[in-house]
Formats: structure tokens, C-alpha cells, sequence
């Protein structure tokens, strides 16, 4: 069983959850303990404020009464008796500050009763003083007893404010704590999160370079096919040139062959069978028909001699001209075809190749009109230009849909190999019902040196004997 290993991504991801994490609690942490502080800060500053308030009203109430006392005044009982109203509110917010179970509860219940007593015994003497006493008053106020009590009370007071004053210490070093606690957690968290990034942006970096590794090997690899490609394409398109131009040689060859070997066994048969017409004289007029016969026949045989020679190898391309051979072509078309055939022919300076070239994409065009494209009319036109020449056959046929008929169909592979490999191009524009038009565009080359193609020789005078020549002989 294989084990999971993480990814550095996951790494990273599980990183930045648990330093927000850790942050979130931190931050809660240090809110909390910040927020207990803070009450225990504020608890502390009432407590002591209430005792500094408690002692000021036992110095207002002993004050008022010693003016009392002295002068016999009544003002003076007004801060008295207002000191006295609020010195009992005041022992009962220290009470509720402090709980009963708290360590300050003794000291707090020792100050009540010391501010008790003090408060009986001025509340005395100012009594006897009304009365009119003035021995008991002024022996209470002689004696040392309200010292005592104002000591006791200042010295409980001073225990309270010391207390609340640590409290305050202890909640102010708390909140210290807690913002030491959230620095050292942020920073451990940037930390983490630098880390995080860190991690992703290596990450990053390699993916990006493996990305990068990736891509430069399948360039390679698209550059290495597309290179092959080119090279066999370059090779198929080679051997299909070398393959036509061994057709062509091929053709050129049966051409010569029948021109020579058959053509003159057809013309001495079409001799001999002169002198025997010759020799026999009317004697024999049975004879003399089978010999008319057999002329005709001859006659047919060199015909068709010529005509398949001419389909191998034009030889009014050789011997008459580019535009002489498409009119020739086009007229023995519109011959056996029936179809009025009109030709717009420039004069163009192209070699030999270009010019079998021209013919051959004719020639094909218009097989394919017989075939096919069931026209009443053709048009063929070559326009010549400084550095190329258009050539364009066009038909009044049913058309076709080029998207829906393979390339191979109906020559137009052969025309357009043929076309592009004497570096032109081929376009092949047809619509149902409106007809096809065959453009090829051929641009001019200087003619190589060298002996031109080989071409069959024109018929001897034998060959183009006439039947009634043939009897004369």
C-alpha cells in the first residue's frame, strides 16, 4: 500500500490555515484577557476613587463640625450634614465593590466601623454644642479620641488604595502580557505566512519551469514532425513529379513507337495494297471492292494512329505552337462533343514544360466537361502578364459542391499536382447548377539549355495518301 505523501501546494495550503488559525486564536485570546483587564482596571480606579472620596467626606463632616464647634456658626453644619448624607452612599458602593468573600472584605468592614464611630463621635459634640454644654464638648474635643479614629480611618483608606493600586498594577501587566502574546503570535504568524509564500512561490516557480521544460520539448518534438512532414511531403511531391515526368516520357515513347514501328507497317500495307488495286485493272471488280475496302480500313487504322499519338504527345505542340495546339484541341473537342468551344488565346513566352503543362490542364478540363458537366459551352482563355500567365477554363455545365467531392475525383489532383509543380497554382471555383471554373496561374521561367523533348516526326507523305491517290500508284 503506497502512503499519501503531500504536495508542497498542500504543504503550503495547510500552513496558511493553521497560521490564520493560531492568529485567530491569539487575537481572541488577547482580546478576552485585554478585555478582563480593562474591567479590573476600571473596577480598581472606582474602588479607589470611592476611598478618596470617603476620606474627603470624613475631612468636609470633621471640618464643618470643628467650625461649629468653635465659632458656633450654624453655616458650618451645611458641609457637615451634606458630608454626613454622602459618607453613608459612599460606605455602601465600597461594599457592594467589595464581595464578601473577597480579602479586602475585613478592611473594608474595620473602615466602617472606624468612620462609624468617628462620624458618633463628632455627631456628639456637635449636639452638646447645640445644648449648650460647652464643658462636654470642648473635653471630647480635647481628648485624642477623633485622632484615633481619623488615623484608623486614613490607615484602612491607605490599605484600600494600596490594594486597588495593585489591582491596577496586575491588570495593567495582564494587558502587557496579552499585546507581548499578540506581537510574538503576529510575528510568529508573518512568519509562517512568509514561510507559505515562500513555499507557493517555489512551487510556482518550479511548475512554471517544468511548464516551461514541457513545452520546450513538445516544441521540439512538433518542430521534429513538422520538419519530417515537410521532408516526406517534399519527397511524395518529388516522386509524383519524377512519376509524371516518366508518364510523359512514357507517352512520348509509345508515341514514337507508334509512329514509327506501326506507322510504317500501316503505310507499306496502304502501298502494297495500291499496286495490287494497281495490277489488277477491271478484270476482277470483286477484287478491286475488297481492295477499296481494305484501303478504307487502312485509312482508319493510320487515323486512329494519328489521333492516339496526338493524345500521347501533341506534336502541334512541338512543331506549331502553344496557342495552335489549344485551338487544334478545343476544335476536335467541339467536334466530337458538339459544344461550341471559344478560345481567347495571348501569346506567351513559356518553355516547353509550362506549355505541356497548359495543355495538359486544357485537355483534362475538357474531358471533365464531357463527362461530367453536361454544358452547351466552353470557354478557354490565356492571359499573359510580364512574370506569369492566367490561364482559365470555364463551363456553363451543372457544377458541383467542391466541399463534398474528394480532391482525387475527376483529375483534379493530376491538374493541380501538375499546376504546382511548375510553381503555380490551381483554384477550383463551381457551384450546382452555375457551372465550373478551373484558373491556374503560372509564373514564366527562363528556358533551360539543353535539347528540347523529344517529339514525334511528322506523317511521311505515304501516311496522308488519299484513296484515290493510293489507286494511282
Amino acid at each position: 500500500m503506497s502512503s499519501f505523501v503531500p504536495s508542497r501546494g498542500a504543504i503550503s495550503l495547510i500552513l496558511a490555515l493553521l497560521a490564520a488559525l493560531v492568529l485567530i486564536v491569539i487575537n481572541e485570546t488577547g482580546y478576552r484577557q485585554s478585555t478582563a483587564s480593562l474591567d479590573r482596571i476600571e473596577a480598581s480606579t472606582r474602588t479607589r476613587n470611592e476611598v478618596n472620596r470617603l476620606l474627603q467626606q470624613v475631612l468636609d463632616a470633621e471640618t464643618g463640625s470643628r467650625g461649629f464647634l468653635l465659632t458656633g456658626d450654624p453655616r458650618y453644619l451645611e458641609p457637615y450634614n451634606s458630608a454626613v448624607a454622602g459618607i453613608g452612599k459612599t460606605l455602601d458602593a465600597l461594599q457592594r465593590s467589595y464581595g464578601p468573600d473577597s480579602p479586602e472584605a475585613a478592611t473594608v468592614t474595620q473602615l466602617t466601623r472606624s468612620v462609624q464611630r468617628k462620624l458618633a463621635e463628632m455627631d456628639l459634640s456637635v449636639r452638646m454644642r447645640k445644648q449648650g454644654n460647652e464643658q462636654a464638648w470642648q473635653t471630647v474635643l480635647l481628648t485624642d479620641v477623633g485622632k484615633e479614629q481619623m488615623d484608623a480611618i486614613r490607615e484602612q483608606a491607605g490599605r484600600l488604595v494600596q490594594s486597588a493600586t495593585q489591582a491596577m498594577g496586575a491588570a495593567q501587566d495582564q494587558v502587557q502580557h496579552s499585546l507581548r502574546l499578540a506581537r510574538a503570535g503576529i510575528a510568529l504568524v508573518a512568519l509562517a505566512a512568509l514561510t507559505a509564500f515562500y513555499l507557493y512561490l517555489r512551487q510556482t516557480t518550479r511548475l512554471r519551469e517544468a511548464d516551461e521544460q514541457q513545452q520546450a520539448v513538445l516544441q521540439r518534438e512538433r518542430d521534429l514532425l513538422e520538419s519530417q512532414v515537410r521532408e516526406r511531403t517534399a519527397s511524395l511531391a518529388q516522386l509524383a513529379t519524377h512519376l509524371q515526368q516518366v508518364r510523359e516520357d512514357e507517352r512520348g515513347h509509345l508515341a514514337r513507337e507508334l509512329h514509327d514501328e506501326l506507322g510504317a507497317l500501316l503505310t507499306a500495307a496502304k502501298l502494297d495494297v495500291a499496286r495490287l488495286k494497281s495490277r489488277l485493272g477491271p478484270q476482277s471488280p470483286e477484287a478491286a471492292e475488297r481492295l477499296q475496302h481494305l484501303t478504307e480500313t487502312l485509312n482508319s487504322g493510320i487515323a486512329l494512329k494519328r489521333r492516339i499519338i496526338e493524345d500521347l504527345r501533341p506534336s502541334s505542340l512541338a512543331n506549331l505552337g502553344l496557342n495552335a495546339a489549344l485551338e487544334i484541341l478545343a476544335r476536335e473537342f467541339s467536334e466530337r462533343s458538339g459544344l461550341e468551344v471559344n478560345c481567347l488565346l495571348d501569346t506567351t513566352a513559356l518553355d516547353e514544360s509550362a506549355q505541356l503543362t497548359v495543355y495538359r490542364t486544357v485537355q483534362e478540363s475538357l474531358t471533365n466537361v464531357g463527362k461530367y458537366a453536361e454544358a452547351t459551352r466552353v470557354d478557354i482563355a490565356l492571359h499573359d502578364f510580364p512574370n506569369h500567365v492566367e490561364l482559365e477554363v470555364r463551363d456553363d455545365g451543372q457544377g458541383f459542391d467542391p466541399g463534398t467531392v474528394r480532391p482525387s475525383t475527376h483529375g483534379l489532383a493530376g491538374m493541380r499536382h501538375r499546376v504546382e509543380a511548375a510553381g503555380g497554382r490551381l483554384n477550383v471555383q463551381s457551384r450546382p447548377g452555375q457551372g465550373t471554373r478551373i484558373f491556374a496561374t503560372l509564373p514564366k521561367r527562363q528556358r533551360p539549355p539543353g535539347p528540347a523533348p523529344a517529339s514525334p516526326a511528322p506523317e511521311s507523305p505515304a501516311e496522308r495518301l488519299e484513296p484515290a491517290t493510293a489507286e494511282r500508284a
